[in-house]
């Protein structure tokens, strides 16, 4: 408690209370800087596109507001469909519609979208080819105190095990630009899953050239890569730069596409640097690490290696900024887990 007034330290209210470094004179009611919110724009941009392509609809199971289509629906109301609290049905009828030429963009909640419709993904959409666009919003542990039932730490293992699927994590607001637009012409089924939305700012402009399965350097260094994706991103890289003040450079990779994975990327992360350590927002179980892990094995190189991110456990109830300095997702947490991997002989 501060001495002086009697209210809690700054530092602890803004841990506890998950405050974005991004708040601004900008921000929403509660805080939240909209232009650092994924999720806020994807119904601004899904509008700009559907101007010019009547093939565009958007679809919400009632969060329409939670994941920002409304704007979308404020544009294109015919082509806006809100479903209810039917999830499953809502697949099923993005799938239908995509049949029929469209192209549908649907969201909610990651963990209702993987975990609840994994057999719609993956027999409606994904299987027969269908252009269906899952915006998977709220992913990994950032739902906090809404509980395990909805934490989403194992839907990136789920997705990539579907044939024909594309999984992506957006970092921040731009690159889910880069890849709404990537998206509306890339043959088959998507998942894209989307931060909490507090995630802050990590490209300056929407990235040119974007390509789905092509990872991006952000830092270059010989000591060791992280190699990261989505919400981890932003602190990966405050990471490396933590480690730099201390005679460390690390490469920053971010495979912003686990499936197709860039296994280039991955090869050259080990032939050139001292260690590799991937960190994400998800069980270590069949995510990103293990994609990664699978490419080191395929091709037996022999590199010290850590996955990181949460281990075969439900995570606890709490707010989100004070559960990923608890699981070391945060900038010190992820430095001392390179640190580690680095004092660790090779196999």
């Amino acid at each position: 408690m501060s001495a002086d007034a009697g209210q809690p330290d700054a530092a602890q209210h803004d841990l506890f209370r998950g405050v974005s470094e991004t708040k601004d004179q900008a921000g929403t009611v509660k805080g939240i800087a909209v232009k650092s919110v994924p999720a806020f724009v994807a119904g601004e941009e899904l509008a700009d596109l559907a101007d010019s392509d009547p093939r565009i609809v958007a679809m919400t199971a009632d969060l329409a507001s939670a994941s920002r289509l409304a704007d979308f629906a404020k544009r294109h109301p015919a082509r806006f469909f809100d479903m209810g609290i039917a999830e499953k049905n809502m697949i099923t009828a993005a799938a239908g519609l995509a049949a029929t030429g469209h192209i549908p963009f649907v969201g909610t909640f990651a963990s209702f979208a993987a975990l609840l419709c994994f057999e719609q993904i993956r027999t409606d959409c994904a299987y027969p080819g269908m252009p269906v666009r899952i915006l998977a919003h709220h992913a990994g542990m950032s739902m906090g105190y809404y509980g395990t039932s909805h934490h989403a730490l194992e839907d990136l293992a789920a997705m990539r095990a579907v044939a024909a699927l594309t999984v992506a994590c957006a970092a921040d607001a731009n690159q889910l630009r880069a890849m709404l637009r990537a998206s509306v012409e890339l043959p088959g089924a998507v998942y894209l899953r989307l931060g909490r939305g507090r995630d802050p700012e990590v490209y300056s402009a929407v990235p040119e050239g974007f390509e789905f399965g092509q990872a991006v350097r952000l830092r270059e260094g010989s000591d060791a890569t992280i190699i990261t994706t989505g919400s981890q991103l932003h602190p990966s890289l405050a990471a490396a730069e933590l480690l730099a003040a201390g005679g460390c450079e690390v490469r920053v990779v971010d495979m912003h596409t686990v499936k197709p994975l860039d296994v280039p990327a991955v090869l050259a992360a080990a032939s050139e640097t001292g260690a590799v350590v991937t960190v994400e927002e998800h069980s270590i179980i069949g995510g990103l690490g293990s994609a990664v892990a699978e490419v080191l094995a395929d091709h037996r190189l022999a590199v010290p290696f850590r996955r990181h991110g949460i281990e075969d456990e439900y995570v606890l109830i709490g707010p989100p900024a004070a559960l990923y300095a608890h699981y070391r997702l945060d900038a010190p947490g992820i430095a001392s887990v390179v640190r580690e991997t680095c004092a660790t002989p090779a196999p």
